[in-house]
C-alpha cells in the first residue's frame, strides 16, 4: 500500500515543495495571460481587416447591381467624406493599437505573433 500511495497524484500534490507550487502557479498565470493577449491581438487584427473592407466597400457606387450607379442627386458628398475620414481615423488607431499589442506580446512572452 505504501508504493501505491507514493505514486498517487493527490499525495504527490500534497508533498510538493513551495518552489514547485509557486512554479505551477506562475506557469498557469503566464499561460492564461499569454492566451488572452494573443486572442486580443487577433481580435484587433480582425477588426482592422473588417474596417478596411468596409471602407473599400464605400467605393462601390452601384447599389443594386454592377450596371447601376447612385444618382448624382442621391449622393451626399459631405456625408461620404465625413464617414470616410472617420473610418480612416478608426483604422489608424487600430493599426497603432495592433502594432503596440504585437510589441508588448513579444516583450512580455518572448514570442512573436505572426502576421494576422
Amino acid at each position: 500500500m505504501a508504493d501505491i500511495q507514493n505514486q498517487a497524484a493527490f499525495l504527490d500534490s500534497l508533498k510538493r515543495n513551495n518552489d514547485k507550487i509557486r512554479d505551477d502557479r506562475a506557469n498557469a498565470i503566464a499561460e492564461d495571460a499569454q492566451l488572452m493577449y494573443k486572442r486580443e491581438t487577433e481580435d484587433l487584427a480582425l477588426s482592422l481587416k473588417r474596417l478596411k473592407r468596409e471602407q473599400e466597400n464605400m467605393l462601390d457606387m452601384s447599389p443594386a447591381d454592377a450596371n447601376s450607379l447612385v444618382l448624382a442627386s442621391d449622393f451626399d458628398a459631405k456625408d461620404y467624406v465625413a464617414k470616410d475620414l472617420e473610418m480612416a481615423v478608426k483604422i489608424r488607431n487600430l493599426e497603432i493599437k495592433l502594432e503596440l499589442a504585437k510589441k508588448r506580446y513579444a516583450y512580455l512572452f518572448g514570442a512573436k505573433i505572426e502576421e494576422l
